[in-house]
Order: structure tokens, then C-alpha cells, then sequence
């Protein structure tokens, strides 16, 4: 113990590490004895941050995706594990577009190059083949390190920035594509989040306002919740295989500008949760509409190569803005996504995507660049596959009539499905399914009896949240209800994904068919 240097200068003692002072020091314990004794102890305080103290916008975020539904879905297979008895075996999720989940392949030539970038001693293996190794040595070296374990540049590598902008040009039948336009992203949501800060400004009537379609992917209004924009409904007609019309657009603005600032306009084509793709007039239309009110577009194409009906055909925005003349090809404003995610990939556990930017002012472009430097870069195992997606076996090259004949089958599957899936619902009396012309989803509208109505507003519940929980409980099987992605007044809707296997999507359908026939008796 080490004496008090002030007592010992006091009593003029000569200081030595083993002559401690006992009259002017005491032992830590006696005074913290005396200090809690006394008032010096700090009165007793409830959490720093509780649900009263957080961010209030957090806890207007919604995503019903996966919400209550899935949850209960998530405790069922539990109970399932733990024998518990219950009038099916297996819990059937077919509430999200995770592809790899539902039972799809991935591409092999993908997978190849991901493991020799994972693990480059395999570059030696000679089960790879060439084309392969040499995307893998290509990513490789544009690596820190020659690792994928490196971080990369914020707006991504630049070689799959390359690969993105070339992909793009090809894709658009040779428009051009400035690398420095694409900013790859943590798959498509995180483009569109950034995208929407940046937009995000004002406060009461200033408050930027954002026009998404209804039905909508809730990603939308999570984000917007999140940010405190205001969001603006526009409907699509379900009359007309959920198409987009004008004439909604223009009355959803003017009744949105009495509280708000519209700055912004969403589209997803491929639709989701609605399936509808656009067509080349629609688009047209729409970018006329966003150059006459002054408005941000936002491209959502994340399923641009899933479509499937006859006489459709995806047509970018981009493509079609610089088709309609410089007119607008160099006034509109417009941010396009894409993502690893959906199409024939179904990577999303990769969480790979980007976004191309379009007439960004400069100075909001470096804001923009900054922005994302704050999170330093987006996965680069995400990057590389990206890089594959954009530039994949050319002909000619070992692996590509591999790569062919499986993209080619995984499209031709998803398509049959779409078919099948409307032709089974469209059988039940009481449900009503669009054609499944794109995307990975069906979102069909049911007839509800007013008993069962009464019975859900009884327990607090939405109707159809009622009646998917009641499917979920019954049957196994795991929907999400049309009002957590909004609908009109009065109409009620669930979201269906296409993705199980063709057997298990048949089994499914099968049993959704005599649940609603014997849900209908029960409460008529």
C-alpha cells in the first residue's frame, strides 16, 4: 500500500512506498461505507432508452413480409420439432420471394466462381472449368489483397461497375452507360433507402412527399416511416390486371399536394406484390407525367427478367427515357435498381444489387458518394456476383451451354407456375387471381362473408389478417394478408408466392382451394 504523499508533506515525513497514513486517509471501504450511508448515492433510474424514449418514426415501421404471420409460422415448425400434434406435417412459407428457400438451384457456374474466390487454391483444381477461373481471377485481382475478404471502394469495384455498365448497354440495345453512374448496392433495398434520404427534406407542408402504387412492396412505406416523409398512395386498377393509370396518378398528386410536397415517384415493373408488367406506353406515360409535375423517378426492376405471359416484355425506363429524345432523356431525373436477389438468381442470402443514376445533380452526386462511404462498401462477395450476373458465360466459352440450359429451365419452371397458380385459384368460388404476367407472385382477391368480418374487427384483427392466420393454423400454410401491402377500401387480398416446388405448389393450392370452400361454410 502506498502512503498519502500530501498527509506525509504535511507532517514533513519522508516519503516511502511502505508508511501509509492512518490519520488523514482511510480505507476505501470506510468511506464507501460513509458515502452510502449519506445522500451520495445516485437515486435509482429506469433504462436510458425504453419505447417511450426511442426514435418515434422506428416504431411506425411496419413489414408485414415478415410480420405476425411469420412469426407465428416460425413458433409452429417449432412446436412441429417438438412433437406436437398438428393437422399437417410441414410448415409451407410462401410469404417472401427467397428462391434458394422454396427449393431452387442455383446456377452452377455462379456457385463455381464464388468458391474459387472464396478459397483461391481451388484456381489449381482442374474440376473448374477455364471461364470460371477466369472471372474468379479477374475479381480477384480488382481485390485488396487479391481477397474478397477486403473491403472495396464504396460505390463497388470497378470492374464490376464495367461489367454492370455494359450489361446496361447491351440490355438497352447499345444506349450509353457511364460506369460512374452505377453505385452497386447491398442488394436493391439499400439503394433505394439511400436514394430516398437524399430526397427526404422539409417539415409539416414542406415534408417531401413520395408517390408509391398500391398494392406496394413494404419496403416502401418502411422506409418512409423510417425517414418521416409522407407517403402518397396511387392505385393500380385490379380491373385492368393491376395496371397503372394517368388519370390515378394525377389525383393522388393533387390531393397530396394540400399536405405535402410530392418530390417523387416509385414504380416497380415487374410488379410485386401484383405481378402486372408494364407495358412501352405505360411507361412512356408515366415518364411524361413525372417531367410535367417535377417529379424524382424511382425504377424498381428487380424481377426485369421474370416475365412470363404472352405479349408482355420488360422495357427499362432508362431504355425508353432515351428513346423519347433528349426532351427528357436530359431533364428527367430517374435512379433504376437491380439485384442479385430475384430473375433466375434467386441469390438472396448474397445481398448483391445496384443502382444507375440518371441526371443527378453533380453536387448531390458526391453527396450521394459520401453517403454511401459511411458504410464502407457493400459485399464483396455480393460485388462478385454481381459481376457474374452482368457478364456470364458468353458462347463459345466451356460453361456456357450449362449456364443456358439452367437459366432457361428455371424461367420456363417459374413461368408454368405463374399459369398453374392462377388457373387453380381462379376455380374457388370467392377468389378472384389476376394473370401472373411477371415477378414471383400472385396476389389474388378474396370474398370474405360478413360473419367472419365481424369476427376479425371482434378480435381486432384486419379480415384477411384473420383469415391467413386462420390458414396458418389450419393447414400449415404461411401467406401474407393484402393490407399489410395496402388495397383499396373493402377489398381483401393475400400475397402468394410461386416459388415452392411444382408438387408442393400444387399440394398447396390444393389445400388453399378446400380451406376457403370450408372457411366460407363455416362463416356463412
Amino acid at each position: 500500500m502506498f502512503p498519502c504523499r500530501g498527509a506525509q508533506a504535511l507532517a514533513g515525513a519522508k516519503l516511502t512506498p511502505l508508511s501509509p497514513c492512518r490519520t488523514l486517509c482511510r480505507p476505501s471501504s470506510t468511506l464507501l461505507r460513509r458515502k452510502m450511508a449519506g445522500n451520495d448515492v445516485p437515486p435509482r433510474r429506469g433504462k436510458v432508452l425504453t419505447v417511450d424514449t426511442m426514435n418515434a418514426n422506428v416504431k411506425k415501421v411496419e413489414y408485414a413480409v415478415r410480420g405476425p404471420i411469420v412469426q407465428r409460422a416460425v413458433q409452429i415448425e417449432k412446436e412441429l420439432k417438438e412433437g406436437v400434434k398438428k393437422p399437417f406435417n410441414e410448415v409451407i412459407k410462401a410469404n417472401i420471394g427467397d428462391a434458394h428457400a422454396m427449393g431452387q438451384q442455383p446456377i452452377t457456374f455462379f456457385r463455381q466462381v464464388l468458391a474459387l474466390c472464396s478459397y483461391p487454391e481451388l484456381l489449381d483444381d482442374n474440376k473448374f472449368p477455364e471461364d470460371a477461373k477466369n472471372r474468379a481471377r479477374r475479381i480477384l485481382k480488382a481485390c485488396g489483397g487479391s481477397s474478397i475478404g477486403a473491403y472495396s471502394a464504396s460505390q463497388g469495384i470497378d470492374c464490376v461497375r464495367q461489367d454492370v455498365s455494359r450489361y446496361i448497354e447491351h440490355r438497352d440495345g447499345g444506349i450509353a452507360c457511364d460506369p460512374d453512374n452505377i453505385y452497386l448496392t447491398t442488394g436493391a433495398s439499400d439503394g433505394i433507402v439511400t436514394i430516398l434520404k437524399l430526397l427526404t427534406t422539409g417539415e409539416g407542408r414542406t415534408r417531401t412527399g413520395v408517390m408509391i402504387s398500391i398494392p406496394q412492396y413494404p419496403l416502401y412505406s418502411a422506409a418512409l416511416a423510417e425517414l418521416g416523409a409522407v407517403q402518397i398512395n396511387y392505385y393500380l386498377n385490379e380491373e385492368k390486371c393491376w395496371s397503372l393509370d394517368i388519370d390515378e396518378l394525377q389525383r393522388s398528386l393533387e390531393a397530396a399536394r394540400e399536405h405535402c410536397r410530392p418530390r417523387v415517384l416509385c414504380i416497380i415493373n415487374p410488379g410485386n406484390p401484383t405481378g402486372q408488367v408494364q407495358s412501352r406506353q405505360c411507361i412512356e406515360d408515366v415518364i411524361r407525367f413525372a417531367a410535367k409535375e417535377h417529379l424524382f423517378l424511382m425504377a424498381d426492376e428487380v424481377y426485369q427478367d421474370n416475365v412470363y405471359a404472352e405479349g408482355c416484355a420488360f422495357h427499362s425506363f432508362k431504355k425508353v427515357l432515351f428513346e423519347m429524345g433528349p426532351k427528357f432523356s436530359s431533364t428527367v431525373e430517374l435512379a433504376s435498381f437491380h439485384s442479385t436477389s430475384k430473375c433466375y438468381m434467386g441469390e438472396c442470402g448474397f445481398r448483391g444489387g445496384y443502382m444507375e443514376v440518371i441526371n443527378m445533380d453533380p453536387e448531390v452526386k458526391a453527396q450521394l458518394t459520401k453517403l454511401v462511404s459511411v458504410r464502407l462498401c457493400p459485399p464483396v462477395p455480393g460485388q462478385a456476383l454481381m459481376a457474374l450476373v452482368t457478364n456470364p458465360p458468353q458462347p463459345g466459352e466451356p460453361s456456357y451451354a450449362q449456364f443456358i440450359a439452367e437459366k432457361t429451365a428455371t424461367l420456363n419452371n417459374l413461368a408454368q407456375k405463374a399459369k398453374m397458380t392462377e388457373e387453380i385459384l381462379n376455380t374457388v368460388p370467392g377468389i378472384r387471381c389476376n394473370p401472373v404476367q411477371g415477378a414471383m407472385y400472385s396476389f389474388p382477391r378474396i370474398t370474405l362473408p360478413e360473419r367472419a368480418i365481424k369476427d376479425a374487427k371482434a378480435k381486432g384483427q384486419v379480415p384477411d389478417m384473420f383469415y391467413c392466420m386462420k390458414l396458418l393454423e389450419e393447414t400449415g400454410i404461411c401467406l401474407v394478408p393484402g393490407s399489410g401491402f395496402g388495397q383499396k377500401e373493402g377489398t381483401f387480398h393475400f400475397r402468394m408466392t410461386i416459388l415452392p416446388p411444382t408438387d408442393k405448389l400444387q399440394t398447396m393450392l390444393r389445400k388453399l382451394k378446400e380451406f376457403h370452400q370450408q372457411f366460407t361454410q363455416q362463416y356463412s
